[in-house]
């Protein structure tokens, strides 16, 4: 199989549950050009070195996107929001010193050193949402995880962080997920008809989740609010104040990237420990273990397996390749995760893996904004989850999956159980 071979297999939606073999493959040439001269990273070591490399950039700007990324509807109101506000992007798609000024302002009320409690402070809610989550499951004998379970959760927490009413969600949820199953669909599927009908809906949904986003940002600056949206609104710190499009496009960053990956982590948790009996009954008894777990689980089934915007600012020789200036570089986590030259017998499922210095979470400057609120949720589901729900056994295995090949996972995880444990 030809790197070409391999990688179409690993992005076409018939082996989203399985991508794996396929980056083995892949991995026989650590660096490798595939389709649409992309340069598809799949060796642990090589990932790193890429992830630190200043000749890296994150900037869809200053290279070749690949084909079909960063489409968007022809919308004569966002074409107006842009020449109102210019179009700054968020900062993973930035580089220093744009990237690390917006990082700073978006984590200023995010985290420490100058929000030191805001995480810490949500793990009341979360498991107050937890609970009801699985009180409502009394009585029943089947749950989908997906929905009834790993969505409401980070949902819920990132509207309340950010300042989004959560009466609204069904409105986002929609679009987010048309959004997903359309731009974010980078495999040789979208050329279909069926593809570019999904492709032009997720771009229509995209309009839409911006022109809703700009509506919440101008109404906080009328009239502030609680939340990050209005913070960011009027903060007058020391890098200055965020353009009105920089503050759109970071919100979408983090209120998708603040709930999607904790959702497919939560239901990848699930489905692993189902699929390893064995394992339930260890991390019952020794819950100290269940954090290990959570970070296991990231690394064998990572909840974003590529991020598409990396482009090479110059010649970059690694691995016995030559990746040419402008080319577009995918960082494949999921595949470098389970490199064997880094991780012994990277296939198993092994909650007490010692040295597991997995890049599920990202690396380098680009490593995940939101990874201590993720921990923070994924813990107190995957707890919960274990303590009380009776003989949990799978529905169906393996389950079926969202069609985007970067956030991947499961679009329902059907479980039965016996009964929920008070």
């Amino acid at each position: 199989m030809t790197p070409e071979e391999a990688f179409d297999a690993a992005m076409r939606h018939e082996n989203r549950a399985n991508p794996y073999p396929f980056f083995d493959e892949l991995r026989k040439t650590p660096v490798a050009r595939v389709t649409n001269g992309i340069y598809a990273v799949t060796g642990y070591d090589e990932l790193m070195a890429l992830a630190h490399d200043p000749r890296v950039s994150s900037d869809l700007r200053k290279g070749r996107p690949p084909a079909g990324l960063n489409r968007r509807a022809a919308d004569q109101s966002v074409v107006e929001m842009a020449e109102a506000y210019g179009q700054e992007p968020s900062f993973i798609a930035q580089d220093p010193p744009d990237h690390d000024r917006a990082r700073r302002q978006c984590m200023h009320f995010f985290g420490p050193p100058d929000a030191p409690d805001l995480i810490p402070s949500q793990e009341a809610l979360c498991q107050q949402i937890v609970g009801e989550m699985l009180d409502s499951a009394t009585g029943k004998t089947r749950i989908d995880v997906v929905d009834d379970f790993a969505y409401p959760l980070p949902v819920n927490v990132i509207c309340r962080i950010m300042g989004v009413p959560i009466e609204d969600e069904p409105l986002f949820h929609a679009w987010l997920a048309d959004i997903t199953a359309g731009i974010f669909d980078l495999g040789p599927d979208i050329q279909t008809e069926e593809g570019q009908a999904r492709r032009a809906k997720g771009e229509a949904a995209d309009v839409e989740l911006n022109k809703y986003i700009l509506g919440l940002a101008e109404t906080a600056a009328k009239s502030p609010g609680p939340g990050m949206i209005s913070q960011l609104v009027h903060d007058n710190g020391a890098d200055g104040r965020m353009s009105m499009s920089a503050i759109v496009n970071n919100t979408i960053l983090l209120f998708f990237a603040g709930h999607d990956s904790t959702v497919n982590l939560i239901a990848h948790c699930v489905l692993t420990v189902l699929r390893n009996p064995w394992s339930i009954e260890l991390l019952r008894s020794t819950p100290e273990l269940i954090p290990g777990a959570i970070e296991e689980v990231l690394r064998l089934q990572s909840s974003v397996q590529f991020f598409p915007t990396r482009s090479a600012l110059a010649d970059i020789d690694i691995a016995g390749t030559t990746i040419p200036k402008g080319a577009p570089i995918y960082l494949m986590y999921g595949a470098a995760n389970r490199d064997p030259r880094r991780f012994r017998d990277p296939n198993a499922f092994d909650p007490q893996r010692p040295d597991n210095e997995h890049v599920g979470w990202g690396r380098g400057i680009h490593i995940c904004f939101g990874g201590p609120l993720a921990r923070l949720e994924v813990n107190t589901a995957f707890e919960a989850f274990l303590r009380r729900v009776d003989n949990p056994r799978l529905v169906e295995d393996p389950p079926p999956y969202r069609i985007s090949q970067v956030f991947r996972g499961p679009q329902h995880l059907l479980v039965d159980y016996d009964q929920i444990l008070p």
